[in-house]
């Protein structure tokens, strides 16, 4: 089995469901130990009201060869970042890779309304769990991560830079949520490069997260009928897509390259060969602007 990451130490925060645990898991396959934080336990579930928990994830590490640490942590309370990584601290004494996973602002964005209208209350609450709780996390963490160099901080977020810029995301809240973590990669790659460390946003194309499929009335192993609802959903990916571009970075001893930059999964499958869990390589964020936005029937030829 190849295991690159074999001896290193993961952090996941926001491992619960969708990209965070796809990426919990790719890591595990590597060989890496990885902690999985989240909010819904077997005992209780967070506001998202869904079924997934942090055990079935550490779980799936596991499974895939990695070692999987649950966690329960909300990444708002600092006292509980503080002591999660005292947690790492104390039984691993380093940290190799932090992936800044957390979102759980899906139930509190109004899409298609103006600011003016959108409900104030969910509009700063979606704001607080996309960006404050990277922050918070990155606070604590990342005193951990540049104990030595080589270390990658991964922010997780929904858009690469260049398509953010120049579109608007169907919420003003939304929008600035998805930009400013884009941004996040940016300012800290430039704070952890004196340490030979490396941070960088990475963004999946159109996910097939627990509750895509579910909205869809789809699995991962029928998602093509999803397209009879919506076309475009032919380019759509696995969150192992994302997870497998996060174990090709921490695994490229020249990642430091990237640092600073905005990153897709799609790209980053160009770059070092990997593919989704049917083979292929989809480019999400290049079909989008190309077929999607320019009217074309939905195709994905030449975009795998």
């Amino acid at each position: 089995m190849d295991t690159p990451l074999k001896g290193k130490v993961a952090l996941v925060a926001g491992a619960t469901r969708g990209t965070g645990r796809a990426v919990a898991v790719e890591l595990g396959a590597a060989g890496a130990t990885v902690y999985c934080t989240g909010r819904t336990t077997r005992e209780r579930r967070s506001e998202m009201d869904r079924p997934e928990t942090i055990e079935e994830t550490a779980g799936l590490v596991d499974r895939a060869g990695g070692e999987g640490i649950a966690v329960q942590v909300d990444h708002l309370v600092p006292e509980e970042v503080k002591a999660l990584v005292e947690q790492v601290d104390r039984e691993r004494g380093r940290l190799d890779v932090l992936v800044n996973d957390v979102w759980g602002g899906d139930r509190f964005t109004a899409w298609h309304t103006p600011v003016w209208e959108h409900p104030l209350d969910d509009g700063l609450r979606l704001l607080r769990l996309a960006v404050d709780t990277h922050l918070i996390t990155s606070r604590f963490a990342l005193p951990l991560l540049i104990r030595s160099p080589g270390g990658l901080l991964v922010e997780v977020t929904d858009g690469t830079w260049e398509y953010n810029a120049g579109h608007y995301r169907l919420s003003c809240f939304y929008d600035l949520a998805k930009i400013a973590v884009n941004r996040l990669g940016f300012s800290q790659a430039h704070e952890l490069r004196p340490y030979g460390c490396t941070a960088v946003s990475l963004t999946p194309g159109w996910l097939r997260s627990e509750a895509m499929l579910e909205a869809y009335g789809v699995t991962e192993e029928n998602w093509r009928d999803a397209t009879a609802q919506q076309p475009h959903f032919v380019i759509s990916e696995s969150p192992a897509f994302t997870g497998r571009a996060v174990v090709a970075l921490a695994a490229d001893p020249e990642r430091e390259r990237w640092s600073g930059r905005s990153l897709s999964s799609g790209r980053l499958a160009r770059e070092y060969g990997f593919t989704d869990v049917d083979g292929t390589r989809p480019d999400a964020w290049r079909y989008i602007v190309e077929v999607q936005e320019a009217g074309r029937p939905a195709d994905d030829t030449g975009y795998r």
